[in-house]
């Protein structure tokens, strides 16, 4: 078993983002959003696309990782749950036949036992084809086990946004105010009432390959749509942050104990995810934008969640 990571980090293969000044979060959009703020950020390289499920398999291949969802829950984490809750699964979109009670996220989201990366859809299904689509049903410490192995970082959620933005500061998404330009789809979302009816308009029920959609102003692909992606920063209300006239720099989000919801039981903290996937829609969730976030428990991973890795420059060497 080879546990050495490959010889270079292949900057070359990445795209190099000059550090500076942009607006992070939105006024306009969802509370979590809220105040925008002017930050700072130092250069760094990213990732052109998602890691794929081509690139994970060389990961495991080399170094025998087993995900979270290819393990079996530890009960001591999660006090009185179902047994079955236990088993190795993770998360899938299941879409429901008809129109259903969208406050009720269970009635298309399901706990599947046996779904894992390898088995995006659940039991049964394969990689087959996907091999150029990015890798999804990893939690954090697979995205970061990936990224250590190959000698890189996940970013932070500001150097995310900025990357995501392409340049563009004052858009709604990196290509304009408009989601579908004349009609031209820019990215993987969802055409139709969510989460019963996908009308595809954009050709893709689920994931995409990566690169299936035009690049942004820093020629990186998938920053908006297709899947969601981990940032390093511990989840944090920006409301948290004070407007001023001072700009922050390089931000690395909240603490890990101010992180977790309440209202878990379980007391799991929380990561910064961004870009929206394939299941946002304008019929329910818009997310689908640079400022957009979701806080996401470190120890889940979903058929709509993957990553990208980063280098910084003053680790580029």
């Amino acid at each position: 078993m080879n546990l050495q990571a490959p010889a270079l980090r292949r900057l070359d293969e990445m795209v190099r983002i000059a550090g500076g000044v942009f607006t992070m979060g939105s006024d306009r959009h969802y509370a979590e959003e809220r105040p925008a703020h002017r930050v700072r950020v130092d250069s760094f390289w990213i990732d052109r696309h998602a890691v794929t499920n081509r690139e994970f398999a060389a990961f495991v291949e080399a170094t025998g990782h087993v995900t979270w969802a290819e393990k079996p829950a530890d009960p001591a984490m999660y006090p009185g749950a179902d047994p079955a809750l236990l088993l190795p699964s993770s998360i899938v979109l299941v879409p429901p036949a008809g129109a259903v009670d969208r406050s009720n996220i269970y009635n298309w989201w399901q706990y599947l036992a046996g779904a894992d990366w390898r088995h995006p859809r659940g039991p049964g299904s394969t990689l087959s084809g996907l091999e150029d689509h990015p890798v999804v049903h990893v939690a954090y410490e697979d995205a970061l086990a990936y990224a250590t192995w190959v000698g890189k970082q996940l970013p932070s959620e500001a150097e995310w946004e900025y990357a995501a933005k392409g340049g563009s500061d004052e858009t709604v998404f990196p290509w304009g105010d408009e989601l579908a330009p004349g009609g031209r789809h820019m990215a993987n979302t969802w055409q139709g009432e969510f989460p019963w009816e996908n009308l595809k308009l954009d050709g893709y029920e689920f994931t995409a390959p990566v690169g299936s959609f035009p690049a942004n102003g820093f020629g990186l692909y998938d920053m908006i749509g297709n899947v969601w992606e981990w940032t390093t920063d511990w989840y944090r209300d920006h409301a948290g942050v004070a407007k001023s006239c001072c700009t922050r720099d390089n931000p690395r989000g909240g603490e890990r104990a101010d992180s977790i919801d309440p209202a878990d039981v379980a007391g799991i903290p929380r990561r910064v995810t961004k870009g929206g996937s394939h299941a946002c829609a304008p019929s329910y969730c818009q997310r689908y934008r640079p400022a957009a976030r979701m806080a996401q428990p470190v120890d889940t991973s979903t058929s709509h969640i993957g990553f990208r890795c980063i280098v910084r420059e003053d680790s580029a060497g």
